[in-house]
């Protein structure tokens, strides 16, 4: 068939085998450019391993750093009638590229908060890798089911104590006009941190510890974000932010148990993800982010920010550089003080008219599409194509 891009709010419904090769590919060389990792973990197991911050989080040890990995991730395989999803097609080329370069990578799809799905994770390290050194977890879903209770939990993206009113971006329309955001339950508050907080976390590394599938000074790092004061009331004292709360609480229980320097929180910048197209107000914040840093020359998507989170903190050889609260911040370009200024004055006047002239819509339009492997360079889009591709470690 012919895929082209299908787009219904803040999701496209379709996803290009090839482009999303072509993207997975075009990430593999940058961090192949920057040359090998200084002290790389070598056994990798990434926890939602299959599009944006999780999947750089693979490609980056893999081939910095020759290490084995092994993803966990829910995805749609494609059909002879129907694509699959982009986060598939993304881990058939890594492995596939892996493959290729002698990288032992396995790959697998389903309930990654499930304990079925933890031990078919353990089994596979024992059977093939022994051991493994780092855990990152990437996990961005909107449900959870305690495996425990069997009890479903949603999380919603919600002010907390007062309702929230701001600018907004329709990307349908590139329409700059504004959204009110009720305030959170109890409930929902409670269900959002089940969700995004550290409790599967903690979880999954329980599970290997019970296994004895740990390496001796193991590390694992979680992913979080806090951002401008602008975007506070939706998302870090918001909801979400409550979760991410957790998330920190988490790692301090780890390095409780496991000694300083097992768990990190790393605070990563704000990017055109899936995650984050979802939440209101934040597709205009990163529209103006993205032209201050490119004309600052600060510009990074998620392969630069994972690049430079191993080369300078995971895999340097050292101890990596944490904030008062014990996080790593690779947020620090993002949030510089001129950085942030210049954003916040574009902020005060974009309206619809000027949205071209003060933001990079166009680049955050563009980054959008090559998530569901749209736009690459090379790919010949008019081509027919098969939407079936198999893992090759299925």
């Amino acid at each position: 068939m012919i895929i082209a891009p299908k787009i219904r709010g803040f999701i496209c419904t379709t996803a290009h085998p090839e482009g999303c090769a072509a993207n997975v590919q075009s990430q593999i060389d940058y961090v192949k450019s920057k040359g090998p990792l200084e002290d790389s973990p070598k056994k990798v197991l990434v926890i939602g391993a299959s599009t944006g911050y999780g999947l750089a989080s693979r490609i980056v040890p893999a081939f910095g750093g020759g290490a084995s990995t092994i993803g966990v991730f829910f995805e749609k395989p494609g059909t002879e009638r129907k694509t699959g999803s982009a986060g598939w097609y993304n881990s058939v080329a890594f492995e596939n590229a892996a493959k290729e370069a002698g990288l032992y990578a396995r790959s697998f799809n389903g309930d990654a908060f499930s304990d079925e799905m933890k031990e078919q994770v353990i089994e596979a390290i024992k059977a093939d890798l022994g051991e493994i050194d780092c855990i990152v977890y990437s996990l961005a879903s909107p449900r959870r089911t305690d495996p425990k209770t069997g009890e479903t939990y949603r999380s919603v993206l919600k002010p907390i104590g007062a309702p929230y009113s701001q600018k907004n971006l329709n990307t349908d329309t590139g329409e700059v006009d504004s959204v009110t955001i009720e305030p959170a339950e109890d409930e929902e508050i409670t269900n959002t941190v089940k969700v995004m907080g550290g409790e599967d976390w903690e979880l999954w590394i329980d599970a290997l510890k019970e296994a004895g599938v740990l390496a001796d000074g193991f590390t694992t790092v979680a992913y979080s974000y806090i951002g401008p004061e602008l975007t506070f009331p939706i998302y870090t004292n918001g909801t979400i932010g409550k979760a991410k709360e957790h998330l920190e609480d988490s790692a301090s229980r780890m390095n409780e148990s496991f000694g300083d320097g097992t768990a990190y929180v790393s605070v990563n910048k704000a990017l055109v993800t899936q995650a984050s197209s979802a939440i209101p107000v934040v597709p205009l914040y990163i529209s103006l982010l993205y032209k201050v840093m490119k004309e600052a020359d600060l510009h990074e998507g998620c392969i630069e920010q994972i690049e430079r989170l191993f080369a300078d903190h995971l895999a340097s050889g050292s101890a990596p550089t944490l904030d008062d609260r014990n996080r790593i911040r690779i947020d620090d370009w993002e949030m510089r003080d001129d950085v942030q200024a210049a954003v916040a004055e574009a902020w005060e006047k974009v309206d619809t008219e000027n949205l071209s002239e003060l933001s990079d819509f166009s680049g955050y339009k563009s980054e959008f599409l090559k998530l569901f492997g749209f736009g690459l360079e090379g790919v010949d889009y008019e081509a027919e194509t098969n939407p079936e591709r198999p893992l090759p470690s299925e």
